[in-house]
């Protein structure tokens, strides 16, 4: 039975969860407002542009899933911890 979930651990693996998704978003954005910049005649700008969006993605995913992490265990401990939690079955693998 898990009663409790450890906040900052749970924080810090969607955090993690947040960098991942971050990037993958940021090399869309990139393609995206980087080949929109060339098309408009502007090459060091889309590169630039670009480049400033991998970057505040990554930062923003990587910051939204601590936040949103911590809120998550936060929540969990207060009210499933008090109901009762989730069971789980486990096996010891010798």
């Amino acid at each position: 039975m898990i009663k409790q979930f450890g906040v900052l651990s749970v924080a810090k693996f969607c955090g993690v969860i947040g960098l991942v998704w971050g990037f993958v978003m940021g090399i869309f954005l990139a393609t995206g407002v980087g080949g929109m910049a060339s098309a408009m005649g502007s090459q060091g700008l889309g590169i630039g542009a670009g480049l400033v969006g991998l970057v505040m993605m990554i930062i923003f995913g990587g910051i939204g899933g601590f936040i949103s992490g911590a809120i998550g265990a936060f929540v969990y401990n207060i009210v499933l911890g008090a109901i009762g939690g989730i069971e789980m079955d486990l096996e010891v693998k010798s």
